[in-house]
């Protein structure tokens, strides 16, 4: 349930009533909005007195949550929660455009991409480190190295570094270099690492599962804000279904249905979500069509000769022209590009 506080109940009211649902052997969260307060209450509620709650200063109601996914629900936080890292804004009528290569492969590549995106539009660099591949003999990213040279792309260009973690023992790690943490889609119900950046105070980019579905999806972000991170972005990266003319199926309709049911922000990945570069920039557009909240999209200088995805990235001259045509449908639909 969430107990709902008055526009003029004060934090210390707020705070009183989680003090009282704690003695009761429940936990809390305390959300603050721009209208109102929130104390989501997590656990077996079912015998519980409500009136007790009713009676406290400052509460105006006292409502039960029917979804299983309490935090990440919409009937606890109405207003859409707005993520920010450097210039980037996800969310809240914000359309965030972060690209860069799939991995990491040298200095001259990575700053080279970092300027090339961020004059075509871009607002966050992506690139992977640590690098989860199917064969144990492909590539495997440049590890701390690679992180230090997000880093140093960061520091030249002012791009928030978005960039994978793989493991709980990486989380600290990964967390001095980037500014908003990627868990990949082989990782989405990887339950100790979702709890290890749910510890953390960066922002959390969840990857959907190739084979998950809605509900999971939303309760893999449970696990992240259960432990007190209240920065997760959704990321639609594609399911897999029996068709093989993509890489995977990108179902676009997640964006209105993730929306109708969390206030958090949703992304698109347009790349592994059609696996081939002359798909990408309609998807892009489309991703703007259906009021995604931003795109993270695959761009390398050299896509031919790119150590990993290069099927799947754009070149610098095609990202710069697929930012000006989502430009055109953003200022039609009234938001803003960042």
């Amino acid at each position: 349930m969430i107990i709902v506080m008055k526009q003029d109940a004060t934090r210390e009211m707020a705070e009183d009533v989680a003090r009282r649902v704690e003695e009761m052997g429940l936990k809390t969260h305390l959300i603050v909005g721009e209208e109102r307060t929130v104390v989501a209450v997590i656990g077996d509620d079912r015998r519980k007195d409500r009136e007790k709650f009713e009676s406290c200063a400052g509460v105006d109601s006292v409502v039960k949550i029917l979804a299983e996914y309490k935090l990440a629900s919409r009937e606890t936080k109405a207003e859409p929660s707005v993520i920010t890292a450097h210039d980037l804004k996800l969310g809240g009528g914000n359309f965030g455009v972060i690209a860069g290569p799939c991995s990491v492969e040298s200095e001259e590549q990575i700053l080279e991409t970092a300027r090339l995106v961020k004059a075509a539009g871009a607002k966050g660099l992506r690139g992977g480190a640590f690098k989860p591949r199917t064969s144990p003999y492909s590539f495997q990213g440049m590890k701390e190295e690679g992180l230090k040279l997000l880093a140093a792309a960061r520091e030249e260009t002012g791009l928030a570094v978005v960039t994978e973690v793989m493991t709980p023992h990486h989380v600290d790690l990964v967390c001095e270099y980037a500014d908003i943490l990627q868990i990949g889609a082989r990782n989405m119900q990887n339950y100790h690492l979702l709890q290890a950046v749910g510890e953390c105070h960066k922002p959390i980019m969840l990857k959907r599962g190739a084979s998950a579905t809605m509900d999971e999806f939303l309760l893999a972000a449970e696990y992240i804000l259960d432990q007190g991170n209240q920065q997760v972005i959704m990321c639609e990266r594609g399911i897999r279904t029996f068709e093989s003319h993509t890489r995977f199926t990108l179902p676009l309709a997640s964006v209105a249905y993730l929306k109708s049911k969390t206030h958090l922000p949703v992304v698109i990945d347009p790349s592994h979500g059609t696996g081939h570069a002359n798909l990408v920039p309609s998807m892009c557009s489309a991703s703007v069509a259906v009021k995604a909240d931003g795109i993270i999209v695959e761009v390398h200088p050299d896509p031919a000769n790119a150590k990993s995805d290069g099927a799947q990235s754009l070149t610098p001259a095609v990202f710069e022209q697929t930012i000006q045509e989502c430009s055109k449908i953003a200022e039609v639909l009234g938001l803003t590009m960042s």
